[in-house]
């Protein structure tokens, strides 16, 4: 079943082909500057898996690259090296995935006051390699 999403504007339409089972939240202060609030909610599908369509813009920094919508600055995804074959996906663009369960938070070690653990996920400083196989 495929996953469609969009960005704040429609302008930017994103189709996630594989079976999305599990996404994470990610603490990092990189995601808590591109999603605005305290942390970013991701899915790591391959990037074969992946289909965007209308203009988007880059941005990089420190061997990471953040794909938005350059109309509304919606956050689409993000890329570097270190995800192998896979991309970081924003899922808020996808109403579709607000039932699917989180299983994991990351960078937990600078994560906001205030901000209680997500019940049933495992913790961690860094993304488990285990999360990109």
């Amino acid at each position: 079943m495929p996953h469609l999403g969009s960005c704040l504007c429609g302008s930017v339409k994103i189709t996630i082909t594989s079976n999305i089972t599990k996404q994470l939240a990610c603490h990092c202060s990189d995601c808590n500057k591109t999603s605005g609030t305290a942390f970013s909610s991701n899915i790591f599908p391959k990037v074969s898996e992946i289909e965007i369509t209308g203009d988007t813009h880059e941005y990089s920094s420190i061997g990471l690259t953040r794909i938005f919508c350059p109309g509304c600055g919606s956050a689409i995804g993000h890329k570097t090296i270190n995800f192998g074959d896979r991309m970081a996906i924003q899922t808020g663009n996808f109403p579709d995935l607000r039932d699917i369960p989180f299983d994991q938070e990351i960078f937990v070690n600078v994560r906001w006051a205030g901000i209680p653990q997500i019940p049933d996920t495992e913790q961690s400083v860094r993304l488990p390699p285990s999360y990109l196989a």
